[in-house]
């Protein structure tokens, strides 16, 4: 492997270690590209990057093993870092802090793509003004078997909604299956309200496409696209504008035109493809910063649909919805499979599963396999959790001792140890 290579960045000095380590492994028709070659991806997008990256402070989402391996979360940034590299340091509900990374120019993307980062994860935040965010973002996310044109078809509704109530929706792809639409707004609101003001968008898209879109919270009660509104959460971030995703094909979450939505196809937009694009056509976001706008009609939208449906309480242990523990019971024959510490580890153990019940297994639906990315102490691990409703209840397998049982608190305890 090469040694150490040194980039001229905008006059500073960006050092690249194993610039050949191959990020994107090769595919039919297309060589490997390596560390420097995303370096070089990332530069020649610098100004839409740093459109949505920039003065923000930003989780590194680190493949130090590569992309086969789960990601590493990295909210606090490196003590050894260059002067250009600022922090801003984020208080949350828990009670923690984190002082995270905050580029401002292209140096700043090469530096994070050496320390292992493939997307850019921003707060919707300004390093100035940690308390008030000033985007406004909608993430749909499609159920399993849900064909993409439906998921363009709600992008179009969010549009729509977004425009009635005084706001510029700004749309992506999100370069994995789903579809961004952002909304720049003026930093006058605390998290609680811009989370609020996006699940009413969620609300009243669901209602306008009830046969397209969802805004319900639990999972298995899903159908159609999910109009994700807590992406507007204080701790969480998403892949911004032109950030490489960990995909075999080494997709981009790409910023659109509108009249572009309709036609649109993830698989268009990789590494190799959007350089050529961005240099023709520019960015489609150009225009966003111009283009705050205010909460307001939302909010008063909010009031008057009164507060979201909750999942129902009951009673204690006589209620159908609450376990003698209080949490919440669902409403579906859930029952739980496997929680492993990769994906390829929680679909072997469905994989399991599905031989053990054959008869079962060949009645689910796609959106009855739930497959659920949570979040550990540095990375994601996965929970396999099937929907037995379309399966008739005489035939339904019980809950059983879980195929694989992995705990990522003791893991971590295990390795301070």
């Amino acid at each position: 492997m090469a040694g150490p290579v040194t980039l001229d960045v905008a006059g500073r000095q960006v050092r690249v270690t194993h610039p050949d380590k191959v990020v994107f492994p090769p595919t039919d028709g297309r060589a490997a590209r390596t560390k420097l070659d995303l370096i070089r991806y990332y530069l020649s997008v610098g100004d839409g990057a740093l459109r949505g990256v920039a003065d923000r402070p930003m989780i590194l989402k680190r493949f130090v093993k590569g992309l086969s391996a789960e990601a590493i979360f990295q909210k606090r940034a490196p003590e050894k870092r260059p002067d250009w590299v600022d922090v801003a340091e984020l208080k949350y509900a828990s009670g923690t802090s984190a002082r995270e990374a905050v580029i401002h120019d292209p140096a700043g993307l090469a530096w994070a793509v050496n320390l292992g980062c493939v997307d850019l994860n921003p707060h919707p935040v300004r390093a100035g003004d940690l308390d008030h965010p000033d985007e406004l973002r909608i993430d749909l996310d499609p159920v399993p078997g849900v064909a993409w044109q439906q998921i363009v078809e709600v992008a179009l509704v969010v549009r729509d909604v977004l425009a009635d109530h005084g706001l510029t929706g700004w749309p992506k792809t999100s370069g994995s299956r789903g579809f961004h639409v952002y909304a720049r707004i003026g930093p006058r609101w605390p998290y609680r309200q811009v989370r609020l003001a996006a699940e009413t968008v969620a609300r009243e898209v669901e209602r306008r496409a009830p046969d397209l879109a969802t805004s319900r919270w639990w999972k298995e009660e899903r159908e159609g696209v999910f109009v994700d509104f807590n992406q507007n959460a204080k701790d969480r971030t998403t892949a911004s504008a032109y950030s490489a995703r960990a995909t075999p094909d080494a997709r981009v979450s790409t910023p659109l035109f509108w009249d572009e939505v309709s036609r649109c196809r993830p698989e268009q937009f990789t590494v190799d493809t959007v350089p050529t694009r961005f240099a023709a056509i520019g960015d489609p976001w150009a225009g966003m910063d111009d283009a705050a706008g205010s909460l307001e009609m939302l909010l008063e939208l909010a009031e008057r649909l009164g507060p979201a449906e909750k999942p129902p309480k009951g009673t204690g242990a006589a209620g159908p919805a609450t376990s003698k523990s209080g949490r919440r019971q669902s409403t579906k024959p859930l029952i739980e499979v496997a929680r492993t510490k990769t994906k390829d580890e929680a679909l072997a153990a469905l994989d399991t599963w599905r031989a053990r019940h054959p008869r079962a297994a060949e009645r689910l639906q796609p959106a009855d396999v739930l497959v659920d990315g949570m979040r550990g102490p540095s990375s994601i691990w996965y929970r396999i959790r099937i929907n037995l409703e379309h399966v008739p209840e005489l035939q339904r397998p019980p809950q059983e001792e879980l195929i694989a049982d992995y705990n990522p608190w003791m893991s971590r305890l295990r390795e301070d140890q």
